[in-house]
């Protein structure tokens, strides 16, 4: 019986945490980060502070609440890649469960971009944010074969390389203020280490 329950609590602390993160993002995004305190968050959103502090230890991790998913969808994305692949097409290919979100909406993705770009904190927090991604992809490139490979140094630096790809298509995009196709430049990052 403590399936479903607990189930149902989890949906719950979910979508309070979603909320939360919105509220954060707006009030931040409108206020500026330097300018909004933890205590300034928790009375936009209607609870005590340490009700918020429950959710997110930070304000960066408050703002940066969406990256936390991230890891898991672009490991799981990769593992779904045909096997047949390169390692290096399926990592590029998989960054596309990232990119789209760009696609959908590309004016709130540069807004977005540049409070994160544009925030220290914030940049360092996301970058620190990317580092656990690492872990997740390299076992997921591991298990693409049959049987699967040991994992090695060669793996990992094919999976920081392509979060480092990711990385400086979006800074080129950000700096054309979204006018270069993001797509394009991720596309360009790989192909300037072509990896067989």
């Amino acid at each position: 019986m403590n399936g479903p329950r607990t189930r149902t609590r989890d949906i719950a602390r979910a979508a309070v945490r979603s909320e939360l993160a919105q509220v954060a993002y707006d009030l931040i995004r409108r206020e500026g980060f330097d300018k909004v305190t933890v205590s300034d968050l928790a009375a936009a959103a209607g609870v005590s502070r340490s009700t918020f502090l429950r959710y997110f230890g930070t304000k960066e991790d408050a703002v940066l609440g969406a990256v936390d998913a991230q890891g898991e969808q672009l490991a799981d994305a990769l593992r779904a890649r045909p096997a047949a692949e390169d390692d290096w097409t399926a990592l590029r290919r998989s960054l596309d469960v990232l990119v789209e979100p760009y696609r959908r909406d590309p004016a709130e993705a540069l807004a977005t971009t540049r409070l994160i770009m544009g925030t220290p904190a914030l940049c360092a927090r996301q970058r620190e944010k990317q580092n656990s991604w690492r872990p997740l992809l390299v076992p997921a490139l591991a298990e693409r074969t049959d049987p699967p490979r040991p994992v090695t140094v060669a793996l990992s630096v094919r999976a920081g390389a392509a979060l480092e790809c990711l990385n400086t298509a979006l800074d080129h995009w950000l700096v054309s203020d979204g006018d270069l196709d993001l797509v394009g430049l991720l596309d360009e990052a790989f192909a300037a280490l072509t990896i067989a």
